[in-house]
């Protein structure tokens, strides 16, 4: 018996055991029939039928990228974008009962907006004072004040305007473009998600439901240098032995894949794989914001504390898009403001109307808004009464939210709510009809973006499809 091999634990002895690289050199040539191409090639083959590839859009679009700009929690439309004299000048009466819609829990003594409103731009169009960064550009924005929605809980809202439903399991909005259009960057995600804190939420606002795992969207870390968790190198493993032991893994993948072709998930899983080794270089680069002027940091507000976190996010995002991204999605859930609207509803705008603003301002300065769409919404809006004292509870009946750019009609308003704000009576615009309309701006009909699941045609319309608001469009 050779003493000088080791024994194992079953008494008998065994070879000695193989480092990483002595496995991957020894192996590797055994699977060279099955290897990839290289994945750092700079036009990878897809593998699929679902892939970033870049797709014509149906028609003339109007847009080519998208930005969403998601205030999570429901912003006050009565305290930001839609002014109330009527509401001011009745505060602390019994809100009428002919124009509510449903009981009110709680009191129904109506609460002014402690804030004043002005007009701004050739437009002369009305804005808070807690926006003054947005005041400068209203110019550049369409304001809708008739968003309807028949959902009143948080989960339920943020899924029926980020998906079209109210129940999980359907494609978000980001999803059905990415799937549609592809991506202009082979390099990146096509659609990558920035999230403040709520991973659940996160993850219900961005979920690729019953597409192809694929379109998943990405999350993508805008605080600290590592863009994409676990995405770096361990310093410990070379670039090569990544690429040999990546060859090797997916040549396993895709035989594995093989018996098992309905799977999307495996799909997704390989040529993420692919996609991770070259996003090593390209997310790295997005981040790194030391390219940018002193003067653009600060435009997004980077030199200042309450601006900085959502300011990185904002500018990462037009980075982002400037790449080839085709989706964006920044979001955020600190709007929900049952309590001490006058201390908590300045926070929440003070750390992000500059940020916004200044995007708007970039985009428009490089050339780029004309074909990118920029959408700022909640799931809804607020009550015009009083709760807690100083807060305003939800508010599906009426709530504003604003687009800019891709083809927009700036410095206008559309459709309106009641004099106290409580309900849309004029161009009542669902949530069916603003993705119909995004989906118009990028040249794609709601009808026609479709895919067969379970025997059925869907859409992110639904059967009922939504209405195209022409009158937005310039």
């Amino acid at each position: 018996m050779n003493e000088h091999l080791p024994a194992c634990s079953c008494g008998r002895y065994a070879p000695p055991a193989l480092t990483r690289r002595e496995a991957l050199l020894r192996f590797a040539g055994g699977f060279g029939a099955l290897a990839l191409n290289s994945v750092f090639a700079s036009q990878p083959v897809p593998s699929s039928t679902f892939n970033f590839l870049p797709k014509a859009p149906q028609f003339t679009p109007r847009a080519k990228r998208v930005i969403m700009l998601y205030m999570g929690g429901g912003p006050s439309q009565m305290d930001l974008l839609d002014p109330k004299p009527v509401l001011q000048k009745n505060n602390s009466q019994p809100i009428p009962g002919s124009i509510v819609q449903r009981a009110i829990g709680g009191s129904t003594k109506l609460m002014a907006s402690p804030f004043q409103f002005a007009s701004h731009g050739q437009s002369g169009l009305q804005v808070s004072e807690l926006l003054p960064h947005l005041a400068r550009v209203v110019d550049d924005i369409a304001v809708v004040r008739s968003g309807v929605t028949q959902h009143i809980d948080h989960g339920e809202a943020l899924l029926a305007m980020h998906t079209g439903r109210g129940q999980s399991g359907f494609p978000s909005l980001g999803c059905w473009v990415t799937y549609a259009l592809g991506s202009e960057n082979q390099d990146m995600p096509a659609y990558v998600a920035m999230c403040a804190a709520d991973p659940e939420r996160a993850r219900n606002a961005t979920t690729a439901g019953f597409l192809p795992a694929l379109y998943q969207g990405t999350p993508f870390n805008a605080t600290g240098g590592n863009p994409i968790f676990n995405l770096k190198r361990p310093d410990t493993v070379t670039k090569a032995d990544q690429a040999l032991m990546l060859e090797l893994t997916q040549a396993l993948n895709r035989r594995h894949q093989e018996a098992r072709a309905g799977l999307s998930e495996l799909d997704a899983r390989i040529q993420n794989f692919e996609l991770a080794a070259r996003m090593q270089i390209e997310a790295f680069k997005q981040v790194d914001l030391s390219t940018e002027s002193a003067q653009t940091r600060g435009l997004y507000g980077l030199n200042n504390e309450t601006t900085k976190a959502f300011g990185n996010q904002c500018l990462i995002a037009r980075r982002l898009l400037e790449a080839g991204v085709r989706f964006v999605h920044l979001v955020r859930n600190d709007w929900d403001h049952h309590a001490d609207i006058p201390k908590n509803l300045p926070k929440s705008c003070a750390e992000t109307d500059q940020p916004i603003a200044a995007l708007l301002t970039d985009l428009k300065q490089r050339g780029m808004l004309d074909d990118t769409l920029v959408i700022w919404t909640g799931e809804f809006g607020r009550l015009p009464v009083v709760q807690g004292g100083s807060g305003r509870d939800h508010n599906p009946f009426g709530f504003s939210f604003w687009l800019a750019g891709g083809g927009i009609r700036g410095g206008m308003t559309y459709g309106a709510t009641d004099e106290f704000g409580y309900a849309a009576v004029e161009n009542p615009v669902t949530v069916h009809d603003l993705h119909a309309t995004i989906l118009h701006l990028l040249g794609l009909n709601d009808h026609k973006v479709t895919f067969d699941f379970e025997g059925r045609e869907e859409t992110l319309t639904g059967a009922e499809g939504g209405k195209v608001v022409h009158p937005l469009f310039a």
